[in-house]
């Protein structure tokens, strides 16, 4: 029997049955996988670790991008950091006046979504509203002279090109790229595994955003419980929008989504214990 074996940890990990392997190639920046598995569709893996399937990739882009994006309420320019599977740039086209600017650093990535996952991105590389760069997200932040209302930082983890997105001097170009009222999230790893990459996170994001904290949601396949997204932004009164506020913008939209609700954005924020204890630390 065919399989593939996780290696993001070193003592805990998942094994997938694999129907058949669709691409296995390394590409200047990374070694890349799709297969097809017997539970989770099809597979994408970055240097041995699982990226998104196609059965619980809702759980994940959709928290991403519609959190920041309803919680703004008036976004109109969006970045994506990363994201190359296109799955986030697809929600974030969903909102009608919103123009989307993708960074991606690995061309590869995104033929493969194109070729071998394109229901992720379902033609969003196509939109209108949207814009792909083939680049270093870091520098385009660092050298970009326009700015965003929301960012999304959609990165691997914090390991090999993706390291770079986890540092305090990103951060810094980032709060300098928003515009008044901006929004910045992030993917920070799942913390009952990872729970440097949620501290680190935590102390550097506090030294340049009026509020940060973090956001849960769960991913099957992202393997040791919930996941923490990072939140910063530069109007904490964004992160305490009433439910209500957030299901009138939700219904005004007439968005159809997988995971997402007005509730699990409003409860998202709420902490398990063990998560603010790291936050202490």
């Amino acid at each position: 029997m065919l399989t593939f074996e996780e290696t993001l940890h070193l003592h805990w990990g998942q094994v997938f049955k694999v129907r058949r392997t669709l691409l296995h190639e390394r590409t200047e920046f990374q070694d890349l996988v799709v297969f097809e598995s017997e539970t989770f569709g099809r597979v994408l893996a970055l240097d041995g670790v699982i990226q998104t399937t196609e059965a619980d990739e809702a759980h994940y882009h959709e928290m991403l991008a519609h959190v920041p994006i309803l919680a703004h309420g008036n976004a109109r320019d969006v970045l994506i950091v990363g994201g190359g599977d296109g799955g986030i740039l697809r929600e974030v086209v969903k909102h009608p006046g919103v123009n989307a600017t993708l960074v991606e650093i690995d061309p590869g990535v995104i033929e493969m979504s194109r070729k071998h996952l394109p229901s992720l991105s379902d033609g969003a590389f196509d939109h209108p509203r949207a814009r792909v760069v083939i680049g270093d997200g870091a520098k385009f932040v660092a050298g970009a002279a326009e700015t965003f209302d929301v960012i999304i930082v959609d990165s691997t983890d914090p390991h090999g090109p993706g390291a770079v997105l986890f540092s305090e001097a990103f951060y810094a170009d980032c709060r300098r790229r928003l515009a008044p009222g901006g929004i910045m999230v992030t993917q920070n790893g799942v913390p009952f595994l990872q729970p440097d990459e949620l501290g680190h996170g935590w102390r550097r994001l506090r030294s340049h955003f009026d509020d940060v904290w973090f956001y849960v949601t769960a991913v099957p396949t992202y393997l040791g419980g919930l996941m923490t997204l990072g939140w910063a932004s530069l109007d904490p009164a964004c992160r305490r929008q009433p439910v209500e506020s957030i299901r009138s913008r939700f219904d005004a939209l007439g968005l159809k989504t997988r995971y997402y609700t007005p509730d699990i954005h409003v409860g998202s924020f709420a902490l398990p214990r063990y998560i603010q204890d790291l936050m202490a630390e």
